[in-house]
């Protein structure tokens, strides 16, 4: 491990993020003028969001999308001047420091878009519920939907810039709701038009629809896993390029031999069938490593797959090193992109019945997290 002595870490490269990026834009725009939306809620999906969204704007993403007010205002606070969707407001949330921003709103509700107007000057996107009956408005609500926000505009108090939905389940290109809401949608399209809306994006297809589902594109795609080089749909999705940003790494604190017959960690829910070595690494699910990969998921040691033995602790979790006893201070690699066999973010997924996503967002607490650019740099490591 190269760079600040961390004991633990996470490297991001900016390049990878900015080539899956022009790959996505390259994809999409084969169906003609179709923007691109790069999700970077939640932090960048653990991966940085200010850092991640400079990368994305350099690279040709249009726009960019997250979840709450206040990280729509921090990416503005970072100097992001673009196109920007928010869409998890709530009731005395700050609208008028989105609008004053420059930010685009959700309202899912008569009622939300009431309160929205009241600010004044608003850019507003609507957003309708075509079947995963989360946020949007619901179907039998669309005609008053629609009809409050042409009344609104034409009074000039908002602008209606949007009209959007999410699917069900876009990595099951087969599963029946994708018809039904692509259905759906172009129902909610006309009932606008009708209302006399002219938004001027729409957009239903999240990262799986963009890979699986062109016919979803609409005037824009939401990119965001993809975005950050995982598969938003294994085993469905065709091989595009995307290259995984993310790499977590750890230093081995000791290593040591333990005898047959040996328990490992809290429980003892792991005995060595034969004399063998183990290793401790100093992380935990106190930095969002899953608990349930004890026993299950592996990391990278000296060029090989190490299992995890035990129980993962607090701060810490064992590997069976199979007889070998690396120095304090070698490098544990618990998961990247996979180009030198290491496991992947995708990897440790199925190995706790998980999605990468929830992987690589959860992934923290008191890891250190650095970035670099390969494209500058000529390495990730």
């Amino acid at each position: 491990m190269t760079g600040p002595a961390h004991r633990a870490e996470i490297v991001v490269d900016l390049a990878a993020v900015r080539h899956n990026v022009r790959i996505l834009k390259d994809l999409v725009s084969v169906d003609g003028p179709v923007q691109l939306m790069v999700v970077v809620k939640a932090d960048g999906y653990g991966h940085g969001m200010v850092e991640v969204a400079a990368a994305a704007r350099d690279a040709g993403a249009d726009w960019l999308g997250v979840a709450t007010l206040d990280e729509a205002l921090a990416l503005r606070a970072a100097g992001d001047h673009g196109p920007l969707l928010c869409w998890l407001t709530a009731t005395g949330d700050d609208y008028a420091a989105g609008v004053a921003a420059g930010v685009e709103l959700t309202a899912y509700s008569v009622a939300e878009l009431e309160e929205i107007a009241a600010v004044g000057g608003a850019r507003v996107q609507l957003k309708v519920d075509t079947g995963l009956s989360r946020g949007g408005a619901a179907r039998d609500d669309w005609p008053a939907f629609f009809a409050a926000a042409a009344a609104l505009e034409d009074a000039g108090r908002i602008t209606v810039t949007g009209l959007w939905s999410h699917f069900v389940a876009s990595d099951e290109p087969a599963h029946p709701a994708n018809d039904a809401q692509e259905a759906a949608f172009r129902e909610a399209l006309a009932l606008a038009e009708e209302a006399g809306l002219e938004p001027e994006v729409t957009h239903l297809a999240n990262s799986a629809a963009t890979l699986l589902r062109p016919s979803s594109h609409f005037d824009l795609v939401r990119c965001g896993i993809a975005t950050y080089g995982l598969d938003p749909a294994p085993g469905t999705s065709p091989r595009i390029g995307l290259r995984p940003a993310m790499t977590v790494r750890a230093r081995l604190v000791m290593s040591k031999a333990i005898a047959a017959g040996e328990g490992v960690s809290y429980g003892h829910t792991w005995y060595a069938g034969e004399d063998t070595t183990v290793g401790l690494v100093p992380v935990g699910y106190g930095e969002g490593v899953p608990r349930a990969a004890g026993n299950t998921a592996s990391v990278w040691v000296e060029d090989s797959l190490r299992p995890i033995r035990g129980r993962v602790c607090m701060d810490q979790l064992v590997v069976d090193l199979h007889g070998e006893l690396p120095r304090p201070g070698t490098e544990v690699v618990l998961f990247g992109p996979g180009d030198l066999g290491e496991p992947t973010a995708q990897d440790w997924a199925e190995a706790v019945d998980t999605i990468s996503y929830e992987i690589v967002t959860r992934i923290g607490g008191r890891l250190v997290r650095r970035h670099v650019d390969a494209e500058v740099e000529g390495t990730t490591r």
